[in-house]
């Protein structure tokens, strides 16, 4: 069951991204939790059809940007600009400066262009020329990426990886969603309007931190850690922020379930976009296997 309020939005985008309800439903909770959002999959499975309906089902300002290799860090953050009149520079904001930023294929630009999207997915800022500017309010980055074997694409970094707080693959539909994509009953993105604005998704985000956990749905989410820190040979496991964000992303999980508190099907529920991109292959596979944890 999901919330009332909530199942509008689901079923709208459901309309767009057919037969994929469950990755609409984990892309709205790594939304409520204030989160950036990987998508990771082929080309033409619909990433960039899910950002672009996420961000017109909200009423939010959209940008999308290409990540080719040629992408400098000013054409994300925006320049300084004379103005001879006034014989002073003027900053002009780049596409980084809206609500949604549509980074499209990400793992295809330079190091020094990811660096300057890194201090804006962690700190919703970015610094031109020593001054540093603050994003806007929501600020989220929804960045698709193809796999590694596709030309052109390089892994991501660690950090930056950590600072996604899902990674989703949207997969191939069933065949009655694609019998229905081919007759032509998907809506296309731009036919959304905006059910929910700004504002209130900011409400959204605050009741979801506000949802009510347990001191022992608290200490379940610090075994599952604990766990993967013996899991994981590497020696990484989930980190601190990794469970901050398991935490968060299990109380907008509960929030989309309609209820008021979070309960360890929760944590399930988002625990495999949550964790895995964090994790070395064992104890990434390993954690889908947690159940007797609770």
């Amino acid at each position: 069951m999901s919330s009332p309020r909530l199942q509008p939005l689901i079923s709208a985008i459901g309309q767009v991204l057919l037969g994929k309800e469950q990755a609409v439903r984990l892309a709205l909770a790594c939304l409520l939790a204030r989160g950036h959002l990987l998508i990771e999959d082929l080309p033409g499975m619909g990433k960039t059809t899910l950002a672009e309906a996420l961000a017109r089902a909200f009423g939010l300002d959209f940008k999308r940007v290409s990540f080719t290799s040629d992408l400098l860090p000013a054409d994300l953050t925006g320049i300084n600009v004379f103005d001879a009149g006034s014989a002073r520079f003027h900053f002009q904001p780049g596409p980084l400066f809206s609500q949604v930023l549509l980074a499209d294929e990400i793992n295809r630009a330079s190091p020094r262009t990811q660096s300057a999207l890194l201090e804006a997915m962690a700190a919703g800022r970015v610094s031109v020329d020593g001054v540093s500017h603050p994003l806007p309010e929501p600020f989220l980055v929804i960045a698709t990426q193809n796999g590694l074997d596709q030309v052109g694409t390089a892994p991501l970094p660690e950090s930056q990886l950590d600072r996604f707080l899902m990674r989703l693959s949207l997969g191939y539909p069933d065949r009655r969603a694609e019998r229905d994509l081919l007759s032509g009953q998907a809506l296309p993105p731009a036919s959304l309007g905006p059910l929910l604005d700004g504002a209130g998704l900011l409400e959204l985000q605050r009741r979801a931190a506000a949802q009510h956990c347990s001191s022992a749905l608290l200490d379940y989410v610090l075994d599952l850690a604990a766990f993967s820190r013996r899991a994981d040979q590497a020696g990484t496991g989930l980190s601190p922020r990794a469970c901050q964000g398991l935490v968060a992303a299990a109380r907008a999980w509960s929030l989309l379930e309609g209820r008021d508190h979070v309960t360890p099907a929760d944590v399930q529920a988002v625990l495999p976009a949550v964790a895995e991109h964090r994790l070395a292959g064992d104890a990434a596979t390993l954690l889908a296997g947690v159940d007797g944890l609770r």
